[in-house]
């Protein structure tokens, strides 16, 4: 049988692991709706901007302050 103690303390394991998970998740979330910005590999150029929010607007002559960079051909 566990103690109160033992008990506290696998509880508060769990919940730290979900809490971890969690924020992975919302991470993960975040980071999928970051714009591609594909730059050209042999100018090194932006050539074009796939924004995945709807409501964003960027262009290569208004980038992001973040985004994932994909290089291209």
């Amino acid at each position: 049988m566990l103690s109160t103690k033992e008990k506290c303390q696998a509880l508060g394991g769990g919940l730290f692991a979900g809490l971890l998970f969690g924020s992975f998740i919302a991470g993960i979330g975040w980071a999928m709706d970051i714009p591609d910005v594909y730059v050209s590999h042999s100018t090194g150029e932006c050539v074009q901007v796939l924004n995945y929010v709807e409501d964003d607007v960027y262009t290569c002559d208004n980038l992001p302050s973040k985004y994932n960079k994909v290089w291209v051909k």
